[in-house]
């Protein structure tokens, strides 16, 4: 569209970017305000502006911006469309097609952008006679009338001269930081730059959204007008008061999508643990594209080496090994569900018993918590008794939480500090009893006092059994009959071909396996005595999804490479050659550590009251490395002492920093962004 303008000079272009995928608000160009899409506000709001000779809008040839394009033609502008990430490219490519001599850059997500202001940086242009003008360097306007004015020559040489894709994204960069381009800034009379008036996030939406109801039905007042409406009706401005400027430009896809995904997911994810607040808030990459080995590629193309929980613990043979990931994607194409059932859920059972002598049945489930659940009904069913001793972290469900329903500390000692049972039913209340583990005494105490029907507790977390406490408790499950339950979704194949049970000779009634079993496909077994078993034909425990065929395969591939590479012993040894280095490395630079965790789940903590910032900072400095690394490693075959070497040396110049810490450096001055979770906590 051509601008109604009278003046005489260059010819001056405005390309509007615009586009539907926003990584933080998906088709916010096409929200409704006062009925008309925000790109249709933006583009009239814009048409008023007299140093324009004309409109365009680019956007990528992404088949979702079709609709856009559609819109924005129909109202009478032309459309140019290019590279998705490419955005310079865009821009010169309608250089090429309208031959401009200047260009002007505004954000499709401005719908407040004021033709005054669009005409006043174009004059400062033009009377300055230089090459790059804007409003945002500083900016003292509200964030949301950012415009950029420059010669549409820089524009192609930034193209040509630089390769850095930061550059070619955000357009001007390259031109910002050039000492070779003559520059100029236009204020404006009071520094308004903290208002935030552009739509990144739906409470921008709500406070735009807000502000055109206000003046309904006009929709050409000014920024002016704004200014005042704000000070006299604060109130509509307040839902998007915490978000900072250019907050994207500087954050990561994946970082942008993590907020995203909190305000449509209750805690932004399915896992606590995976959170990205459990790591770096703000910085951390929070979502991958794909993983091989230890390897791990972020949405934007980074590569990171994986020295943290390699999925939760899940991958014990790195991510995507061959054997494991052509097994599953045999059992695709051959069909993964079916009315009948699949044959390796039997071939599956009978390893599993094959591995453990002392069992005769086998149930199958896809998660952890789910195999819990399961084990503690069949237990119940089989003991006639509805009390429950714990020792251990054994998932979410109402069983186990409502171990917190009488005193919310109880679980503070297993694992997870601040779980709360809202939701779990009152009356569950003193039927789930934790003790502490390698206390026999307090569990004899509990069963003297109560009618607990089944013991379950993990084999080992942090310490080893001591005064044969694994055997005494087995003793006196069987002469109390209650039935005696290993969890070993964690710590099953970390350190034998099996459970970690018959590292130690004790046999239960129940075991449970998940995790590694299926090197990152979902599996999980409840293993056990027939005796036992046979008690949950007395109860009803089924699921469709537990009959699904890629488990079963994953599992049983994993299982055969598990054998072939004796991988238990691997990252056993890998766990305890890091715990070393971490103690050498500690003892270097006169730092003091807790060191926790089997070998192959080995973790440490730097004794200090900033231990969380401690931790905080490692992570952000290893990631600047390369490195997904916090203050623990959940070894795999692919961490390979070498690749362990590399990792120390560059964690060793963050343990002086945190040296120099201990000794007067404030900390919180080399933290970018805010401390992480120690634990449980509810994400706003």
């Amino acid at each position: 569209m051509i601008a109604n303008n009278n003046h005489h000079g260059p010819n001056v272009l405005a390309v509007v970017q615009a586009r539907m995928g926003s990584s933080r608000l998906p088709g916010k160009v096409m929200l409704p305000i006062n009925g008309i899409p925000l790109i249709g506000v933006l583009l009239s709001r814009l048409s008023a502006a007299k140093l324009l000779d004309k409109i365009i809008l680019v956007t990528s040839t992404d088949s979702a911006n079709d609709r856009l394009v559609e819109y924005v033609e129909s109202i009478g502008y032309e459309c140019v469309r290019g590279h998705e990430t490419d955005v310079l490219s865009r821009y010169t490519s309608a250089i090429r097609l309208f031959k401009p001599d200047v260009v002007v850059r505004v954000t499709g997500d401005c719908p407040l952008i004021d033709p005054s202001v669009v005409d006043e940086v174009v004059a400062a242009f033009q009377s300055s006679d230089c090459d790059y003008a804007s409003n945002t360097n500083p900016p003292t306007y509200p964030d949301g009338l950012d415009v950029e004015v420059m010669t549409a020559t820089s524009l192609l040489e930034s193209e040509t001269e630089s390769d850095v894709a930061y550059d070619h994204e955000h357009v001007t960069p390259y031109i910002r930081t050039n000492d070779r381009f003559s520059k100029t800034n236009v204020l404006s009379g009071t520094d308004f730059s903290q208002q935030r008036w552009t739509v990144d996030e739906y409470s921008d939406y709500l406070v735009v959204q807000s502000v055109f109801d206000h003046f309904r039905p006009e929709m050409r007042f000014s920024w002016n007008d704004v200014v005042g409406l704000r000070s006299t009706k604060p109130e509509l401005f307040e839902a998007n008061m915490g978000l900072e400027r250019n907050q994207g430009a500087t954050m990561g896809t994946g970082q942008k999508l993590w907020k995203r995904a909190k305000s449509i997911i209750p805690g932004g994810n399915m896992l606590l643990s995976k959170r990205a607040e459990m790591f770096l808030p703000e910085q951390w990459p929070a979502y991958f594209s794909r993983a091989k080995g230890c390897n791990v590629w972020d949405l934007d193309g980074n590569e990171y080496i994986d020295m943290s929980i390699m999925g939760i613990g899940t991958n014990t043979l790195g991510y995507g090994h061959p054997d494991v990931d052509a097994a599953a994607i045999r059992a695709i194409q051959l069909g993964n569900m079916s009315t009948l059932n699949c044959p390796e859920e039997v071939y599956l059972a009978e390893k599993l018993v094959e591995l453990h002598p002392w069992a005769d049945m086998v149930r199958l489930a896809r998660s952890g918590g789910e195999a819990n659940a399961i084990a503690v009904r069949i237990g119940r069913a089989a003991s006639g008794r509805d009390k429950v001793a714990i020792c251990g972290y054994h998932g979410w469900h109402d069983w186990y939480l409502s171990a917190n329903l009488g005193d919310d500390k109880n679980l503070d000692g297993h694992l997870l500090p601040g779980l709360e049972p809202n939701g779990v039913p009152r009356s569950l209340a003193g039927s789930v009893l934790p003790f502490q583990y390698n206390d026999f005494e307090q569990l004899s105490s509990l069963i003297d006092n109560h009618d607990i029907g089944v013991i379950k507790m993990e084999v080992v977390r942090n310490m080893e059994p001591q005064d044969g406490f694994l055997h005494k408790v087995r003793d006196l499950a069987t002469r109390k009959g209650i039935v005696l339950i290993f969890d070993e979704c964690t710590s099953g194949f970390r350190e034998t071909y099996g459970g970690l049970h018959l590292k130690y000779g004790v046999e239960p009634d129940i075991a449970m396996f998940g995790k590694t079993l299926g090197n990152g496909y979902a599996i999980t077994a409840v293993v056990g005595r027939r005796s036992v078993m046979e008690a949950a034909q007395s109860s009803f425990i089924s699921s469709t999804f537990w009959t699904e065929r890629i488990g079963p395969c994953a599992a049983l591939a994993s299982l055969e490479v598990m054998k072939q590479v004796e991988s238990w012993k691997q990252i056993t040894d890998n766990g305890n050659y890091v715990k070393r280095v971490w103690q050498q490395l500690a003892d270097y630079h006169d730092l003091t550590i807790t060191q926790w965790g089997l070998p192959a789940l080995a973790g440490y903590t730097i004794s200090s009251e900033n231990s969380l910032e401690y931790k905080t900072l490692i992570t952000q400095e290893m990631l600047k490395a390369g490195y997904l690394a916090s203050n623990s490693l959940y070894a795999s075959t692919e961490h390979t002492p070498n690749r362990i070497d590399q990792y120390i040396d560059s964690l060793s110049p963050i343990f002086a920093l945190i040296s120099e810490c201990e000794n007067g450096l404030d900390v919180h001055t080399l933290l970018e962004g805010p401390v992480c979770h120690g634990g449980f906590k509810r994400l706003n």
